[in-house]
């Protein structure tokens, strides 16, 4: 069994810090071309410098993903670094608290577009790509044209007043995935979604420094396996998601949460 995805070539949004970073970070480690794809331009530059890439391995495109002419020209900026797309991992998201009973509140818009609209539009633009470049491809019947991989939430299960629009994007972005993944299965490419639950992710960090060691005692109370994953263990998942071992995997939302949703409902700040 091999995970390689050496000589692959992965777009990763939300690459600029967090779990998005990570992921980026560990598949340009393991041999893949990566695009970083995010808007904070000044942090992406920093990130992938770090990396001392000498051979062009690693690149990145700063934007707001919302826009669709962004969109494009994400792809078109891959194309012309890498000159083809293998993987695509919707990494960008955003966490709002709100009102679920306030009309004014604008938390569902902003996190439907980002979410949930930003990823679709990409990955049907990327899925196009894909489909093109199989049709000169030689690889088996069994090998995957492409895989897209979307990063999720456990909330998308669970209920919380103030997560409502934060979970509705989710639960739309799980539901994306399996539709994608059934519409894209004859052209060989492959869609599943990780769904994280007490990783510290960027979110994560900002809540715990503002309620401190109460919040963290209680992800820990409740959760199986006592203690908060690292951002690397959710990029480990996502390259096996991408690999060719996960080959016979389509339209799956991995859960990656310590067994927190086997016991209890998620809490503020814990996704």
């Amino acid at each position: 069994m091999s995970f390689s995805i050496s000589g692959k070539t992965a777009i990763v949004t939300g690459a600029a810090n967090g779990v998005g970073l990570a992921i980026a970070r560990h598949f340009s480690d393991v041999g893949a071309n990566v695009m970083f794809a995010d808007m904070d331009e000044d942090r992406l530059a920093e990130e992938v410098g770090k990396g001392n890439d000498q051979d062009g391995s690693t690149q990145y495109f700063a934007g707001d993903l919302r826009e669709r002419l962004t969109i494009a020209n994400l792809l078109s900026a891959t194309i012309d670094a890498f000159e083809r797309v293998d993987i695509l991992v919707n990494a960008s998201r955003q966490v709002l608290l709100s009102d679920p009973l306030d009309a004014d509140d604008k938390s569902i818009d902003v996190m439907l577009s980002q979410n949930l609209l930003a990823s679709l539009r990409l990955s049907q633009l990327v899925a196009r790509r894909m489909i093109k470049q199989a049709e000169n491809d030689t690889n088996t019947a069994e090998a995957s044209a492409g895989v897209i991989v979307n990063l999720s939430s456990i909330a998308a299960e669970r209920t919380h007043p103030a997560l409502m629009a934060f979970s509705v994007s989710a639960a739309a972005l799980n539901q994306m995935t399996r539709s994608l993944a059934v519409s894209l299965a004859g052209h060989r490419i492959r869609v599943n979604a990780v769904a994280i639950g007490s990783v510290m992710s960027a979110s994560l960090k900002d809540q715990l420094k503002e309620r401190g060691a109460g919040l963290r005692d209680e992800i820990l109370d409740h959760t199986p396996l006592g203690r908060i994953a690292s951002p690397g263990e959710v990029a480990e998942a996502a390259q096996f998601l991408v690999s060719e071992s996960a080959r016979f995997i389509t339209g799956q939302v991995v859960t990656l949460d310590g067994g927190r949703t086997l016991i209890d409902a998620v809490a503020d700040g814990a996704h």
